[in-house]
């Protein structure tokens, strides 16, 4: 078999390691040793808020109050009164015509729905916290879904457009779940189980709190996310979270790729198999899922999923299978076909990273 030695691929296969850092581990290496220790100890927060609009600033006591009331459903105690005794500082700063801050890097974090857009200048709050006096990098903004809040209020019949602004961003505020986000930021996945298991909490919490422990590594949620397993409606997400996790998950999610009758759930399985191989670098999940890949049987959502993983691990073994299952993909001529396209896309990234591994290593 002839091979082109291309140093392309493997520089590719480097930013595929780096692109799975997950958020919440990126934030722990940004932070010092002593950072993280006070970040662990973090229990009692003092909200501080401010509301801004045209005429100059407004009252900001609903805000404080929606902030200090959610951040109590994750089990912090809130102060609102610097000089109470306090472990962090949470910072909301809402205006109906957004102050422009200078430029958002791009990348990562910054391209995120939630993330603070240089483009918007609508009415918006920006979400920031300060850790011993330092304000840490993390920061979040909630948007009204109109930009000039002067017309939305002449179309609502509303009086005041910054009154009127301020009260749609505190309903924004209501359901954005940056408590959820601040729980992972800090590590606290103790708290995030807490609300994963309470009886009142909505599935799309449920989704959101499983994808964050994923995010975390957070190896103590492994039994919640095999219980999840059992619902239907968050078993895809477990999957998915299960792969960011440690070894002990392999096992598990060999078992359910196999045996599982939903092929979305096939695919999130292999989908975190090949996570769990590509983090901790465990080639023990190459058999099984060529195993599944090279199964006539199997679907062909799955069978791409299974050729992305096998190229986040790359091993001499998979080489062949995939050469073997791009002479056939490529024999198939269907333009229109969407599936067939990103199978063909997965197998010929994963073959660049098989093939050529073992000229870098």
């Amino acid at each position: 078999m002839q091979r082109s030695v291309v140093l392309l691929p493997f520089l590719v296969f480097l930013l595929s390691l780096d692109l799975l850092t997950t958020p919440a581990s990126a934030y722990r290496e940004y932070f010092t040793p002593e950072q993280k220790a006070q970040l662990e100890k973090i229990q009692t927060v003092l909200v501080e808020a401010i509301a801004l609009t045209d005429k100059g600033g407004a009252d900001a006591g609903s805000l404080a109050e929606t902030a200090s009331r959610r951040l109590g459903e994750v089990g912090y105690k809130v102060v609102q009164d610097s000089a109470k005794p306090h472990d962090v500082v949470f910072r909301v700063k809402c205006e109906q015509r957004k102050t422009w801050e200078g430029t958002t890097a791009a990348g990562g974090d910054a391209d995120l729905p939630d993330a603070p857009s240089r483009l918007w200048k609508g009415p918006a709050c920006q979400l920031t916290y300060v850790l011993g006096g330092m304000k840490i990098r993390w920061q979040k903004e909630v948007r009204t879904e109109f930009e000039d809040a002067v017309a939305a209020a002449q179309a609502a019949g509303a009086p005041e457009p910054g009154a009127y602004a301020i009260a749609r961003l505190k309903e924004a505020l209501e359901k954005y779940e940056f408590p959820l986000l601040l729980a992972a930021e800090w590590g606290h996945p103790d708290r995030l189980l807490k609300v994963l298991d309470a009886v009142d909490t909505s599935h799309s919490r449920k989704v959101k709190i499983i994808s964050l422990l994923g995010e975390m590594q957070a190896d103590e949620a492994l039994p919640k996310l095999k219980e999840a397993l059992k619902d239907r409606d968050l078993a895809k997400q477990a999957l998915v979270a299960m792969g960011n996790l440690g070894k002990d998950g392999i096992p598990l999610l060999v078992d359910i790729m196999n045996s599982s009758l939903q092929p979305e759930v096939q695919a999130a399985a292999a989908k975190g198999l090949g996570q769990i191989g590509g983090v901790h670098g465990d080639s023990s999940v190459v058999p099984p899922l060529l195993a599944k890949l090279q199964d006539p049987k199997t679907d062909w959502a799955v069978l791409t999923e299974v050729a992305w993983a096998l190229g986040k691990i790359p091993d001499k073994r998979s080489i062949q299978p995939l050469y073997d299952l791009d002479k056939k993909l490529q024999a198939m001529r269907d333009p229109d076909n969407i599936a067939l396209k990103k199978l063909k896309e997965a197998v010929f990234w994963s073959i660049k990273q098989c093939d050529t591994w073992d000229q870098y290593s």
